[in-house]
């Protein structure tokens, strides 16, 4: 076991400023947390802390990741569109995500009842990740781009070089935020606001 996850369910992920208050979520959650641990520890992981959470790694693969939320705590796959599901647990973290998928939890129970399930899809993970498969991710150009952001694009060419010298990536981040206002006085708002970034080679979450 890493110390770093018994730091993280004591005081939290310290993402905000919750961490190490009885506010924190992961204190919400510390029996299922704690049973998912060792769960996927008797699959033969190697447990790490990534992005303040236990994250699970197959000789240095990242494979499975647990996380608290208000509501839930989730078992996370990175690349749980692969797997076959053949228990339809698996669901979409976000609308447009394309590879992970995510079980979430609300009671023990529910962690011991799935437990000989949960270790078959860790397992099957695994293999997956042996035979090398990858998630054929839609390209950039099948993401809308907003008519406010083309026109910027077609007005300043140097505007339009930085957006294509991102990473397929990061050109999918702004594409999915600008298009998610209803708005087009919001769209044009958002545009402003983050063609700095754009223009510094930043994604979207980058600071």
């Amino acid at each position: 076991m890493n110390p770093l996850i018994d730091a993280y369910l004591q005081e939290g992920c310290g993402r905000c400023p919750l961490g190490g208050t009885p506010e924190c979520k992961v204190h919400s959650w510390q029996e299922e947390l704690k049973y998912l641990r060792r769960l996927i520890l008797e699959c033969g992981l190697t447990e790490e802390q990534k992005w303040g959470m236990p994250t699970y790694t197959h000789n240095g693969t990242n494979l499975v990741m647990v996380a608290a939320f208000k509501d839930n705590c989730t078992l996370s796959f990175f690349k749980g569109a692969l797997l076959k599901d053949d228990h339809q647990i698996l669901e979409k973290p976000g609308e447009n995500t394309q590879s992970g998928r995510v079980v979430r939890f609300t009671d023990v129970k529910q962690i011991v009842q799935l437990e000989p399930v949960l270790k078959s899809y860790i397992f099957e993970a695994i293999e997956v990740k042996k035979a090398g498969l990858k998630v054929q991710m839609k390209p950039v150009s099948d993401y809308d781009i907003p008519e406010e952001f083309q026109q910027r694009l077609e007005e300043d060419p140097e505007l339009k070089k930085a957006f294509e010298n991102l990473t397929p990536g990061r050109q999918k981040g702004y594409l999915l935020y600008f298009s998610g206002a209803k708005q087009s006085k919001t769209r044009e708002d958002r545009i402003e606001k983050y063609i700095p970034k754009i223009m510094k080679g930043l994604g979207f979450h980058d600071r």
